[in-house]
Parts: structure tokens; sequence; C-alpha cells
């Protein structure tokens, strides 16, 4: 469920009409509700009920720090993968104690300020990681609190750009080594290992993998703990599926997926006490923003028609990168017996793959209507760009009644005053 509704007409986002926004900032961008962001982190926090649990927010998805923190407010932690997703996730009210740092190329920089903050753990995800952070731990007189991310081997049957669970992906350890890392890292100096992450993708709609990677990771337990070893930690990752409007497989049910972390990993021997880390992002986001936009130009082609709208490729890329679908609808909700047209919905970037929508049913609209692009609040605009020297799209987050901008347009002259002329080009 979102928070996303026509009333009286209207597109809204909780009681605020996304037109009043537009009337504002202009358009292009994207609006967030609170109530949602809040009601699907309850959900997920809630099927966890009876289990030590931490929910991180994948700050990939949606690093705004109003978000983050709105997250952070209701008792989340955060899992970051750059040293710029940690300093917003603190930035944001999250306590350090909190965050996880994976990511497969943290720099000596961003490990140092990871363990100058007293960072809750880092997942290593390979041997030259590990060695760097007992070297890093080690000359600045810190322990450094670890678990090893294996790669299982799971194929998580998902986008090809988004599986991050088997051999041919650049995740982890892999699975059949991570035994004698694992014991090896127990000797190391700087290191406390703490225990075991994995992470098979993104967009998972069916749980087998899942319980697949669960059943691999509760073996690897129980040789680590076979060789007297401790394991306090087992971070499960992220990946859980939503819907985007064009699926036939069912939306995998949070409940279900929580029986089977009980299932595989939830009794792993006596007197042991797990906490059990959990990564949700998209699931938490994604539904919780719309990118709106206004129709430029309504073009008739020699084969097709195209509505030609203000958002972009660089404001939402997922269309382009992913081939993915996003449902598009009218800000103003159309009445009966409109005019029907079959459309490309498309933006003013030159390049062909600048495209929402292809052949799209929709009642044709005027130059000036709104068009909102749901589910768009996970893996937007934190990939927005300012390329063809377009501004960077604003963000809005909705609260009740009440909205505020929370990353204002950047216009393009602010672009460009980040550039200069070389010295030596003055005297031409």
């Amino acid at each position: 469920m979102n928070h996303f509704e026509y009333k009286n007409g209207h597109l809204t986002a909780e009681d605020v009409r996304l037109g009043d926004i537009a009337a504002e900032i202009g358009t292009p961008f994207y609006a967030y509700s609170t109530a949602t962001l809040s009601r699907h982190y309850q959900i997920f926090a809630d099927a966890l009920r009876g289990m030590n649990a931490l929910v991180c927010f994948a700050v990939k998805a949606n690093s705004n720090i109003a978000v983050i923190r709105s997250l952070a407010r209701l008792g989340a932690g955060a899992d970051v993968v750059s040293g710029g997703e940690l300093t917003r996730a603190l930035k944001a009210g999250v306590p350090a104690a909190k965050i996880i740092f994976s990511g497969v190329g943290k720099t000596d920089e961003e490990l140092s300020l990871a363990l100058s903050i007293g960072i809750k753990q880092i997942n290593v995800e390979s041997v030259p990681e590990l060695e760097a952070i007992s070297r890093i731990a080690s000359a600045n007189g810190v322990v450094a609190p670890v678990a090893l991310r294996i790669n299982p081997d799971i194929d998580a049957g998902t986008h090809a750009k988004i599986t991050t669970g088997t051999l041919e992906n650049k995740f982890g350890i892999e699975w059949t080594l991570a035994h004698e890392v694992y014991s090896r890292a127990s000797q190391m100096p700087g290191i406390e290992v703490k225990g075991l992450a994995v992470h098979i993708g993104s967009q998972l709609h069916d749980l087998e993998p899942f319980r697949k990677a669960y059943e691999r990771m509760g073996d690897l337990v129980a040789m680590i703990l076979k060789d007297g070893l401790n394991i306090e930690t087992l971070d499960l990752g992220g990946g859980f599926g939503i819907p985007y409007g064009d699926e036939t497989a069912p939306v995998p049910n949070v409940e279900e997926y929580a029986q089977i972390v009980r299932e595989t990993l939830g009794n792993l021997g006596p007197g042991l006490d797990i906490e059990y880390i959990f990564e949700p992002g998209r699931m938490i986001a994604g539904n919780a923003g719309v990118l709106v936009s206004s129709v430029i130009y309504v073009k008739e082609g020699a084969t097709r028609n195209f509505v030609i709208v203000d958002a972009a490729m660089n404001d939402l890329i997922r269309p382009t990168l992913y081939g993915a679908y996003h449902e598009i609808v009218p800000v103003d909700e159309p009445g009966e017996g409109v005019d029907v047209i079959e459309a490309d919905v498309v933006g003013p970037i030159c390049e062909t793959g600048d495209i929402f929508a292809k052949a799209k049913s929709m009642p044709r609209p005027r130059p000036g209507d709104l068009l909102a692009v749901r589910t768009a609040g996970a893996y937007g605009a934190v990939q927005s760009s300012t390329y063809n020297t377009r501004p960077l799209v604003a963000e809005v987050l909705v609260n009740g009644d009440k909205f505020h901008v929370i990353r204002p347009r950047l216009g393009v002259e602010e672009i460009i005053s980040r550039e200069s002329i070389a010295p030596w080009q003055l005297t031409d």
C-alpha cells in the first residue's frame, strides 16, 4: 500500500495535491510519503517479532537525509556502501552503532572513517580487504568489528545487473572458502570477527533463493561453531521484491519470508544468541515515491505517437538502464469518455534510450498536463545526474498536509559554476 491516491479528481501525496507542489516549485520533482515509508518499515519490523533483529535501511535505495531520518526515528539502522553514504547516515541521525558498511571496494580513507566513529560492523568482501582492515585498525589502536560476506553461489532469478550471489558476481567470499577465511580472521590483529553476511540480489519475487542461501549460511555456522569460534551476528541482506505494476509473479509475503528465516537460521544451537541484521531498501522506499513531470509536446509520428515530458533519463534512469517498467498516470484523474491514444512517453535528452514507456495506452494529454511516474522512491533520485546540463531534479517530503523541499533543484548556473577555465586559456 502507498499513500498516493486520487482525491476529488486529483492525485495527492497523503493530503497534499501534487499539482500544488508543481505550481510552487515546478517540475520535474520527486515526492515522498512519510506515511508510506513508516508503514513499510513497520510491516517489515513487525514480521520479525520475537527475534533479536536490527533492520538497517539500504541507503543506496534512497540516500536523502530526510528520508533516512524518517526511518531512523522509527529505530532503523543504516546499511551503507560508501564513505559518502556513511556520512549521510550520521548526519541523518543514525547512531554509528546501527550502521553496517558493505561494498567490495572500500578505500583506506573510508575504512579509517568507519573505524573512527565506532561503526557496528564492516562486511568484508575479500581477503585483501580483510588484510587492509587489520592493518588500519592495528595502526590506529582499535579493533574492527567485521562480518564475512559470503557468496553462496545462489542464482536469485532476478535481472542480470542486480544479481549478486553467484560466482560470476564480484561480491563476497566464495562460500567454500568462508570457513577457512573465518578461522584466519579470528587470529588477525585488530580484527574482531562477529559473524557472516549474505546478499544474493535485488527485486526477488521468489522466496526459494532466500531459503537456499540461508540454508548454506546455516551449514557454515555449524562448521564455525564446531571449531570453537564465536558467531554473534548474521546479516541476511535485502533484495525483497515489490510490485511495479507489470508483474505476473505474486509479490512475496513478508511474513512468509520471516518464517523462512526462523526455519533455516532460528535454531542454530543451544544458548546461541544471534543478532539478525536485515537490509531492506526498495521494499521500504520504492512505493513511497513518485516522479512528477509536465507534458511539453504531443508529437504524432509516422508510425507512433510520442508524449514528450520534461523529466528524462537523467532524472530516472531505471527504464533506460534496466528496461524497468513504471506505471505512469495523469495527476488529474481523467473523466469518462476521454480520448485515449497509444504513445511512447519520452524525455528531451538526445538519446533514443531516453524513454519511460513504450506503446502506452493513455488519455490524450495536453501540453502542461502533469504525469506521475509511480514506484519511483527507490533507485530514482539517487541515480539522477545533470547529463545534457539539465538541472538536477528536486525532491520533496510530504507529511500529512505539509510538504518540504528536501533537495532543491540544482540550476544550470550553479552546475556550471563548479567548473573553471584553465589559466592558459584566458589569453585566447
